[in-house]
């Protein structure tokens, strides 16, 4: 049974047709990726899956009693009062029932009828079950976990809604969805403003729901730890895969080149029948074959070739090579009134090293590159660059830093005053500004064709030493992935704040985690500095435990790096023991579902002839067919959520 269906969808922006009469469901456990370039339409069809917009054509309807949440990029608002009760309110129900709970109280109390006193009693204990059963399932416990799961402190909870930034009130909208618990999640670019402990958290609450889900994210390791299944925009309109995104891109890598074999074969089979044409067409003797070979040439199959948008493609240049020491941080202090940012923060970063700036939104990530970058003076301390460095800035909020006023070429042509504009046009066709797009006013310009911009700065004034914040926030995966290999092939240092847990692993050698006025430096990736934080918090568990029980803990000193990786290399071998089995489980599983499914979608193609009808024994067979993979396809769920359940118990 599907959740939602979507039948016939149109839309066009004046002569730009997003969608044609597309089509596609969602089941009650699909979780979906939504992935496609940047303008191909998948922000307007998560507001129409949403009902926020309505398309040209079409419908969209959902199953009885299915309820959806919706997290756009942007919020509107969130309801008045503290950030708690917010949240509280957002869960449909409760002020209906509160309100029953209020009328009830005074029938009672205005009542003299014995009869009609023992009726509103009952109905009185009735309605003070159900409350208690939605506090039980939406009440200020479960409010205030799922809150701190997203960062909040204890202190935040009693603010009121109107003190919160930007980025903590998409938090708490994030956190009445979550509470809410819907029948299907649809969340656009959720990890937006997450930091890395938060997304961590927030990774985990998602794999361990079974409800539906439509993710749009830019995290490729996100993506795929979360989705089963592929809804993608291409150039030939909307197309399903199933499996992850990796599963996606290598199925869709072999269709092209199936579809081009067979495209290949078509065209040599013309050839050799317009040969034959050609060339004893006017013969007497060979005309009726030449007539044949015409017919049969008409009938060929039109093979249609699947296209490619156009993708970034560049290479960051050479850099001259700089002094072993890049920057040297001494002494720093930073305050921003009452808060003390940096108390006598030391660091320093060596030649070639990657490194990215880990920490709690507020904790000084963006802080410390803009003093590095010499944007911002520390209040004591001193930042110091090494020889021969020369800085590359991308700044979180670039487009602060572009003059609206400019066009594309006005913007970047002084950066390269030395060179001809044959060159600075050769460097924006990278960035996909071709033609008359480089004459387009900057003012005018989307988030992602900003941030293109201002990537395509950064190759125009070459840099050793680059200092990037977010600088995936505007771009979809394509790029975000094409920016990966390019930075993968820099030859100069790094030093970078980014949430997109993909980007960070593929490319630091450190993690700098920022908290409490401190910097401290974790060699290795994303994933080995979060192991090393989980082991930590196991270990002080451990401790915490020992000495409630009188027992005590003996401390363990610090672990030399050779002994942690050893601990860490055994550890992944007990997972993979306890994981791996269930992990196989649900894969099986998921590709028998792929299955059914597409058969029953089959089915229900020919089922929704009225002609089929007219020949009972031949649609009898089929409608028994099809009950019978409904039938398997809820015993499958069933043994898949089960799984899932199995496996969320094993890594917990």
């Amino acid at each position: 049974m599907s959740l939602v269906i979507a039948q016939d969808i149109s839309l066009a922006y004046g002569k730009k047709v997003l969608f044609d009469e597309d089509n596609f469901t969602l089941g009650p456990r699909d979780r979906v990726g939504l992935v496609g370039a940047n303008g191909t339409g998948k922000s307007s069809l998560m507001k129409i899956i949403a009902g926020a917009s309505q398309p040209d054509g079409g419908t969209v309807q959902y199953s009885r009693r299915a309820r959806a949440g919706y997290l756009p990029q942007e919020i509107a608002g969130l309801p008045e009062g503290t950030v708690v009760e917010a949240v509280m309110s957002t869960v449909p129900g409760r002020d209906s029932l509160e309100s029953r709970l209020k009328d009830t109280e005074a029938a009672l109390a205005a009542s003299s009828d014995e009869e009609e006193q023992l009726e509103l009693a009952q109905t009185l204990a009735d309605l003070h079950a159900e409350l208690d059963d939605f506090e039980n399932r939406y009440g200020r416990h479960h409010a205030e976990r799922i809150l701190k799961g997203l960062g909040f402190k204890d202190a935040d909870l009693s603010k009121p809604t109107q003190a919160l930034s930007g980025g903590w009130r998409m938090r708490a909208a994030l956190a009445g969805l979550l509470l809410q618990d819907p029948d299907l999640l649809l969340l656009d670019e959720p990890t937006n403003h997450l930091d890395v402990p938060t997304l961590a958290w927030f990774d985990g609450f998602l794999r361990r729901s079974n409800k539906a889900m439509v993710l749009i994210s830019h995290d490729r390791d996100f993506l795929n730890r979360q989705i089963n299944r592929v809804v993608s925009l291409e150039m030939e309109g909307v197309r399903e895969y199933a499996g992850n995104y990796e599963d996606y891109k290598r199925q869709r890598a072999e269709e092209m080149v199936l579809l081009q074999a067979r495209a290949e074969k078509v065209e040599q089979r013309r050839a050799e029948l317009q040969s034959f044409i050609d060339r004893f067409g006017a013969k007497a003797t060979k005309a009726k074959q030449a007539q044949s070979r015409a017919k049969m040439l008409a009938k060929l199959e039109k093979v249609q070739v699947l296209e490619e948008r156009q993708t970034m493609k560049f290479r960051f240049p050479e850099v001259e090579r700089s002094g072993r020491d890049v920057v040297l941080m001494e002494g720093i202090t930073k305050r921003y009134g009452a808060l003390t940012v940096y108390d006598g923060l030391n660091a320093r970063l060596e030649r070639g090293q990657r490194i990215a700036v880990v920490g709690a939104n507020g904790a000084g990530k963006t802080t410390l590159l803009k003093m590095v970058a010499g944007e911002l003076a520390p209040d004591s301390g001193k930042v110091t660059l090494g020889h021969n460095v020369v800085v590359g800035y991308y700044a979180q909020h670039h487009a602060d830093k572009l003059d609206r006023r400019n066009t594309i070429i006005e913007e970047v042509r002084p950066l390269a005053a030395d060179k001809p504009e044959s060159y600075v046009r050769g460097v924006l066709g990278a960035f996909l500004f071709s033609g008359d797009d480089v004459d387009k006013p900057i003012g005018v310009l989307s988030g992602g064709e900003r941030a293109r911009v201002a990537l395509a700065k950064l190759l125009l004034v070459p840099s050793n030493f680059l200092l990037m914040d977010e600088p995936t926030n505007h771009l979809d995966l394509d790029s975000s992935e094409m920016l990966i290999e390019a930075l993968k092939l820099y030859g100069g240092t790094l030093l970078f704040v980014s949430h997109n847990r993909s980007f960070i692993n593929n490319l630091c050698t450190h993690v700098w985690e920022v908290a409490d006025g401190k910097l401290t430096s974790h060699p290795g990736n994303l994933d080995e500095y979060l192991y090393h934080q989980e082991q930590l918090r196991l270990a002080a568990e451990g401790a915490d435990t020992g000495a409630s029980n009188g027992k005590g803990a003996a401390s363990t000193g610090p672990v030399s790096e050779k002994e942690r990786k050893r601990l860490e290399a055994e550890a992944r071998q007990r997972r993979s023991v306890v994981e791996g089995p269930i992990k196989k489980e649900i894969a099986k599983l998921e590709e028998r579902i792929a299955k059914v499914e597409a058969e029953q979608k089959e089915r229900e193609g020919q089922l929704a002839d009225p002609v089929l009808y007219n020949d009972f024994a031949r649609a009898k067979p089929l409608m028994d067919a099809h009950r019978t993979g409904k039938e398997e396809l809820e015993d499958l769920y069933a043994r898949w959520e089960a799984a899932q359940e199995k496996l969320a118990a094993a890594q917990a």
